[in-house]
């Protein structure tokens, strides 16, 4: 036989060897892929039996599979939905913590305000009676001001509180000189010195420091958790790009087309592909992790001196003690405004026969402990931020952790125990390439998932820098300074700090002409000691006030 033909029927004889071998892969079945196929709930039509050619297949390995090309795309779709619901779960626990407390904080502060307001109307009726009700709007005003403030309201609480004391002024000047006639100009000249008469003793200064600086902590704290809620609500909500979601197919479904519905992902693969799925989220944790910081940092505040509840649970006995204050001071007051202001004219004789009501002079008596109205909300102050401040802790680097959070849970992967036997993205095997760093930069070389890092995510930049603009505020409050959440506010009003020569401030053409000037209230702002005393005319005084005025500042 010659020996060509010995060449040709070797080849031929290895060739038909192979060929049962070949066929028997070929045709192997596709019944298990089947029934997790149907269980995911899509129709059997779409799967055949057995194992076929995969030159049709775009995301998994090209090989013999049990896919179709509408399988591929239907798991493809399964597999971005299933990642969006797990993101979505996985931040349940950060987004229910910040709604929740939020509810109980705003609950236990507007309750806080009703009950402060409620007090005082009741024991001021009790006491004052009708007198009180005459002039009830004057304190109606001063919690409609402060609830206005706590929502959000362009208010400048020490100009609101100054305005409060200048008109109880007004009102009880009148009432301890009720054989007087009192006209509108009049008024507002004993208004205007409200400072420096210190009719009502200390207690409008103390007040206003203790009602300002719980006031803005509270506010701010408030806002801050509605600012977490909203920046986690936005964000567990992700929409991942088509790198993303070829990944998540990949590493979710490709073992069903290779016949292995039932290995799951490698640990450390999941790991990979959610680094880079989530690294724009990531890259939110450092911003996020400093707007924890400064929430606890104002919680620290309002468990202790910037208290709301012990400013505003005793209120009504500190505005009494003013009152109280006025009264006993009367004579000398009256004397004061007379001298400033000019002898004010006799009141009809109708008028001038009555004396002031004999209940104006009754003592305060305030609410036995027993008395005083329930907590608010059902909790205590302390009670509701030490609970809030756990919860802020827990929430602390949770974008950065959502790939590892993820990744453990067993409905995912194989877990951390069984790596040899997890799938890679192409076989049922170890997974040999090393884990990413977090954030966007260090995703350039992720072997699982086509991150662009040059083009960082705008939605989520957006989140950062709402939480940088709220832990300014926060970082604000914890120093006492008033924030404005108004996002169109007149600059120009004089409601904001540091905005120039106002009414309240400046000289004017009523000078108290005294041998001793009045003590002037070191805590007011831009408050010269020489407008207490004898000297400039109303023109050099506008002259005076035109130049502060031009220098933005009352000194």
């Amino acid at each position: 036989m010659p020996s060509w033909i010995g060449a040709v029927i070797l080849p031929l004889s290895g060739l038909l060897l192979s060929l049962p071998a070949r066929a028997e892969v070929k045709a192997r079945s596709c019944g298990e892929v089947r029934q997790a196929y149907g269980a995911k709930g899509f129709s059997l039509a779409d799967i055949p039996y057995q194992e076929i050619a995969g030159e049709h297949l775009r995301i998994c390995p090209q090989e013999y599979t049990c896919c179709t090309t509408e399988m591929e795309d239907k798991l493809s779709q399964q597999s971005k939905l299933e990642f969006e619901n797990l993101v979505e779960e996985t931040s349940h626990f950060v987004r229910t913590t910040f709604v929740s407390r939020h509810k109980k904080f705003d609950e236990f502060f507007r309750e806080l305000l009703e009950n402060a307001e409620k007090s005082l109307n009741d024991m001021f009726v009790r006491t004052y009676g009708m007198l009180y009700m005459q002039n009830s709007e004057v304190f109606q005003d001063l919690f409609t001001e402060l609830k206005r403030y706590y929502t959000g309201g362009n208010v400048n609480l020490e100009e609101m509180l100054n305005d409060f004391w200048a008109r109880l002024l007004e009102r009880m000047f009148q009432l301890i000189n009720p054989q007087y006639h009192f006209s509108e100009d009049y008024l507002e000249c004993v208004s205007k010195y409200t400072d420096q008469l210190k009719p009502f003793g200390d207690v409008p200064r103390k007040l206003k420091i203790q009602i300002t600086r719980a006031f803005i902590a509270a506010r701010t704290f408030v806002q801050g958790l509605t600012v977490g809620r909203e920046v986690a609500n936005r964000v567990s909500k992700v929409s991942p790009t088509p790198g993303c979601i070829r990944a998540l197919m990949k590493m979710l479904y490709c073992a069903y087309c290779r016949g292995l519905p039932t290995v799951r992902p490698c640990n450390n693969y999941c790991l990979n592909v959610m680094k880079g799925c989530l690294a724009n989220q990531a890259d939110l944790d450092t911003e996020w992790n400093l707007f924890i910081d400064a929430m606890l940092l104002v919680a620290e505040r309002l468990e202790g001196p910037f208290n709301i509840e012990s400013v505003m649970d005793p209120i009504d006995v500190k505005i009494s003690e003013a009152i109280m204050n006025m009264q006993e001071n009367s004579m000398q007051v009256s004397a004061k405004v007379f001298q400033g202001c000019g002898q004010p004219k006799p009141a009809p004789a109708l008028r001038s026969a009555r004396s002031a009501p004999e209940n104006f002079n009754t003592r305060f008596r305030p609410y036995n402990p027993e008395e005083r109205p329930t907590t608010a909300a059902g909790t205590s102050l302390d009670r509701l931020v030490t609970d809030i401040k756990e919860k802020l802790k827990l929430s602390k680097k949770v974008w950065s952790t959502l790939p590892y959070t993820i990744c453990k849970d067993e409905s995912v992967t194989a877990g951390t125990s069984n790596e040899e036997e997890c799938w890679n993205g192409h076989s049922k095997a170890r997974y040999l390439p090393e884990i990413m760093n977090d954030g966007l930069t260090n995703q350039i070389n992720n072997p699982e998932v086509d991150v662009d890092i040059t083009r960082p995510d705008t939605f989520i930049r957006q989140q950062i820098m709402a939480l940088r603009v709220m832990t300014n505020k926060l970082k604000n409050a914890y120093n006492g300074n008033d924030v404005n959440f108004q996002d169109t506010s007149d600059e120009s009003s004089g409601s904001g700090s540091g905005s120039g020569c106002m009414d309240d401030v400046c000289p004017t053409e009523f000078e108290f002409v005294t041998t001793e000037a009045p003590a002037v209230d070191p805590d007011r702002r831009g408050v010269d000691s020489s407008a207490a005393q004898p000297g400039p005319s109303l023109l050099s005084g506008s002259l005076v006030c035109v130049t502060l005025a031009l220098q933005r500042l009352c000194r």
